[in-house]
């Protein structure tokens, strides 16, 4: 229920236990169909580029494409929000990552597979912006950190099981998995273009609003922080999680490689369980209740993680930080949606919160690369975990961004 413009306590949700609206349901079908697909090629890319007869480094260079293309476009697809609307841009997006990911099951070379996968970045970027939109759009004010928290399960859960599916299918030739993801990207995009009724509604509302600007954004404390706070999280559980934990896991503790692959499950068995209710209680509690947690937990599980000297230690460091993880998610989405509200297209703005978890993901590792090698993992975790503190503390000052329901 709105506050009045004096309070200073965030709205508490009156019917939690009502159903999501139709609509979100149907996006989060669709982030489930995305998470599987993609998690079916992320295993089989950088063997599939091997086969062109290349290095590790031009192997990893195939990855890297995909977020660097992320990254250059994310300000033009932002553009596209505010000129043609959320569903359209998002269901653009879709087709063209399936386009790219077809291509790639038929490239001859390495340099037609690395162009592929870069426009592939670029339609990436393009839906996973518009998605955030559509989700402030279509989420009741009073629910989106539990709408939030519903779509990052959703994406979890496809997440997890696509590499399984993948591995499988990998079986029938490594050029298979990226035919099926191709095929779950149109099933998405034919999902949301068919079954998604209630944005016409809002694109019509947002049309006689107009855009929010980014100045607008940044002239809000919250905003400030979440855009931080993005970038911070994005350097450690998205770029360094996936790139040096691995690393870690074999050089130090002298593990067998699928250590990594268990300390990857067991974060995301910790995310799992603060999904469950951290959305929830972000509505209720209000944002900062939930972010300033999680930042903390998952930057000193982070930073515990490079002084752990067994495997045991590993796994549990691995799983309080992804626990942090689920806490801080689902409200520093919601947050950015409070700051834009529901009546206004916010692409540009959601835009810039993207890249900064992108710009993280692409930092992070390579800092983190870089101290390890020279001062050890204990600093490259430690220096990691740092980051997520500092961003934590950027919280404390910001206003509580669901004080004002829109």
């Amino acid at each position: 229920m709105p506050q009045s413009p004096r309070s200073t306590q965030p709205p508490r949700i009156r019917q939690q236990r009502e159903p999501l609206p139709r609509d979100v349901k149907v996006m989060l079908a669709a982030a489930f169909l995305i998470a599987l697909g993609f998690g079916l090629v992320a295993p089989v890319l950088p063997q599939f580029a091997t086969t062109f007869d290349v290095g590790a480094t031009a192997a990893a260079v195939i990855v890297s494409i995909f977020a660097f293309m992320r990254l250059v476009f994310a300000p033009a697809g932002g553009q596209l929000i505010v000129r043609f609307g959320e569903r359209s841009v998002y269901v653009s997006g879709l087709l063209i990552v399936a386009a790219s990911t077809a291509a790639c099951a038929f490239a001859q070379n390495y340099w037609q597979l690395l162009i592929f996968r870069g426009l592939g970045g670029a339609g990436s970027v393009m839906f996973t912006v518009a998605a955030m939109g559509l989700l402030i759009r279509l989420a009741p004010p009073e629910r989106r950190g539990q709408v939030s928290g519903a779509y990052a399960s959703a994406f979890l859960i496809g997440s997890v099981l696509g590499p399984v599916v993948g591995g499988l299918l990998a079986g029938f030739g490594l050029r298979v998995p990226f035919l099926v993801y191709a095929a779950a990207l149109l099933l998405a995009a034919v999902v949301v273009r068919t079954m998604l009724t209630g944005t016409n509604h809002l694109g019509e509302e947002a049309r006689h609003a107009p855009a929010m600007t980014l100045k607008e954004a940044l002239a809000d404390s919250a905003y400030r922080a979440a855009v931080f706070s993005s970038f911070g999280n994005g350097w450690v559980t998205f770029g360094v999680r996936m790139a040096t934990i691995p690393l870690f896991a074999t050089a130090v503790l002298q593990s067998r490689p699928e250590t990594a692959a268990w300390a990857l499950a067991v974060f995301a068995m910790g995310n799992a369980l603060a999904l469950t209710f951290s959305g929830r209680l972000s509505d209720s509690w209000g944002r900062k209740p939930l972010l300033i947690p999680g930042l903390v937990i998952t930057g000193a599980a982070t930073g515990l993680i490079g002084v752990t000297g067994d495997l045991v230690w590993f796994l549990v460091a691995s799983a309080v930080a992804g626990f942090g993880s689920g806490l801080l998610g689902p409200a520093q989405q919601a947050a950015v949606a409070d700051v834009i509200g529901r009546g206004r297209s916010g692409g540009r703005v959601l835009a810039v919160f993207q890249m900064a978890a992108d710009t993280g993901a692409i930092i992070g590792p390579v800092v983190a690369g870089l101290l390890a090698d020279q001062l050890g993992y204990a600093w490259a975790f430690g220096i990691t975990g740092g980051v997520l503190l500092v961003t934590a503390a950027a919280w404390l000052p910001a206003r509580e961004p669901a004080v004002k329901q829109n």
